[in-house]
């Protein structure tokens, strides 16, 4: 069964109809609502027409491919995105999660396993719910320049507003949060993706280095994330 009593709507896109089904088998058996598209162009006009609270996006597709889908769903959507997908090369998921995508499954599809990633993802979706009521001021973090609000997931830089996909915020969130405590690879991990794995290090990086470009870090005299060399990263206070 899905996680609690609401029933979590999940897009499946993929162009080879046999994949898409046996997919909508697997999370109907969990519960899920579930909608299929065949490309990235008839993906999009579902979201625009409906909400979805995780897409599973398919690389590989006519008319529109996955990349180019996932850029489009990061320019309106903050909804968690797995890439399922033949490519296995460690290039291809580093690439795929430096467009954005918070998850990257290969296939043939192993379904406890995707099952259990598309659990997780939507955990941590729902733990900012930016309808929950809250008056702690732990909800607001002004750390220098920066500006973080819990709730309504905005960002602020310089005033500027910054759009940050759910998994990074939330490192931005846990690091602001612990001002000049320094969070290894591995312990922003198990914080932000509540699991452990191998590749931690990894796909830590990968959203470092998009987090930083977003704060556009590169033209700062005055980092907001500091790297520790061979600890971890800090926000200093």
């Amino acid at each position: 069964m899905a996680d609690n009593n609401e029933k979590k709507s999940i897009l499946v896109v993929d162009d080879e109809k046999e994949i898409a089904e046996l997919i909508e088998i697997h999370l109907m058996s969990q519960d899920y609502n579930v909608k299929k598209a065949k490309n990235g162009v008839e993906a999009l006009k579902f979201l625009d027409e409906s909400h979805y609270d995780l897409v599973l996006l398919d690389v590989m597709m006519p008319k529109m491919d996955g990349r180019e889908t996932l850029k489009r769903i990061r320019e309106k959507y903050n909804i968690p995105v797995i890439m399922v997908t033949a490519k296995t090369s460690e290039k291809d998921k580093v690439e795929g999660l430096t467009l954005g995508a918070d998850d990257y499954v290969t296939k043939p599809i192993k379904p406890l396993e995707l099952i259990a990633r598309i659990k997780a993802q939507l955990r941590r979706y729902t733990v900012l719910n930016p309808n929950k009521k809250a008056s702690d001021d732990a909800d607001e973090i002004n750390i220098r320049n920066l500006y973080i609000n819990k709730i309504t997931h905005e960002v602020k830089v310089d005033e500027e507003q910054i759009k940050l996909t759910k998994i990074e915020f939330d490192i931005l969130f846990l690091l602001a949060k612990n001002p000049n405590k320094v969070f290894s690879t591995e312990e922003i991990f198990e914080n932000v993706w509540k699991e452990k794995n191998f590749d931690a290090t990894n796909n830590v990086m990968v959203h470092i280095r998009r987090l930083r470009n977003k704060l556009k870090e590169e033209t700062r005299e005055e980092k907001i994330i500091t790297t520790v060399w061979g600890v971890g990263y800090k926000i200093e206070k």
